[in-house]
């Protein structure tokens, strides 16, 4: 058996690494490879889109509901709800890339 003579001390603890700002260096900011002009028209077209859904959503339901409730629960106040709803995301799309070509023309 050994005695405590001969035991050697646990090691001092490490002290912590620093915390402060001006150890780290700064990141700099990523840059996607992208131009701005495919950026903008990545937007308008996920704004077009999303027009789309939201439209066509909202006409076939209120076509679904004018069709329970005056129309004997018949097809086509639902399509017609749902055509109406595309159709005014399509012109709100197209006057959304329109004026875009208008002001890159100038």
């Amino acid at each position: 058996m050994a005695d405590a003579s001969t035991i050697a001390p646990p090691p001092p603890p490490s002290p912590p690494p620093p915390s402060s700002p001006a150890v780290l260096a700064p990141v700099p900011p990523m840059r996607t490879g992208r131009p701005v002009s495919e950026a903008l028209l990545n937007e308008k077209w996920d704004r077009c889109l999303s027009s789309l859904l939201i439209r066509s959503s909202l006409g076939l339901s209120f076509g679904v509901v004018f069709s329970v409730l005056l129309f004997k629960r018949r097809a086509w106040p639902a399509i017609l709800g749902t055509g109406f709803g595309a159709g005014r995301a399509y012109e709100e799309c197209n006057s959304s890339f329109v004026q875009g070509a208008r002001s890159s023309r100038s």
